[in-house]
């Protein structure tokens, strides 16, 4: 009974990070948002990568619920030209900073944040410098949750988590040429 009232009273907030090659990173963040949103905790999610063009499912169930997401981006790198991306990046990482450092969610998911600090295609580092990243983890409100997911967490990033979790790709149906699928991609 101790330790479920230790679990309870936990008052420092952890860094949790989704990774690898595998598909669900963004599902669990998900999983943990609903999980958190029913706690009581206040949640926000932000995107990285995909843009407000789109319709997501999670976009669509998260306005029900009271989550609250922003995309952030302007979709897949190779859509547009990396000078589009570079400007997007630098709004998005802008947003999220002032959403971290403001102190009103228990909760920040920071969607595919990974593989924004990933790209190598055309220079990111001064717009998503890795270094202020994490230093805003590791100077937040002691608090606040953090998830960050993606593919190829920088090792800084995972250092510095509490929790990291691998992907790793066993079997997908994307190699028998099925695309993505609506209400399971998107």
């Amino acid at each position: 009974m101790e330790g479920k009232k230790e679990m309870e009273n936990c008052d420092k907030g952890l860094t949790l990070v989704y990774t690898g090659d595998g598909k669900g990173k963004t599902t669990a963040a998900m999983g943990l948002a609903i999980r958190a949103k029913g706690q009581g905790k206040k949640v926000l999610m932000l995107q990285f990568i995909k843009s407000k063009d789109r319709t997501y499912g999670e976009k669509i169930m998260f306005e029900e619920i009271g989550i609250e997401m922003h995309q952030l981006g302007i979709g897949f790198t190779w859509t547009k030209t990396p000078e589009e991306h570079r400007v997007a990046l630098k709004e998005a990482w802008a947003f999220a900073k002032e959403k971290i450092l403001s102190e009103q969610y228990d909760v920040i998911i920071l969607d595919e944040l990974n593989n924004a600090l990933a790209i190598n295609s055309f220079p990111v580092d001064d717009v998503l410098s890795l270094n202020e990243v994490v230093d805003i983890i590791q100077n937040r409100h002691e608090k606040i949750h953090l998830i960050i997911t993606g593919r190829s967490a920088k090792e800084e990033i995972v250092a510095i988590a509490d929790l990291v979790t691998e992907m790793k790709p066993i079997k997908h149906y994307y190699d028998k040429g099925i695309p993505a699928v609506k209400g399971i991609e998107f």
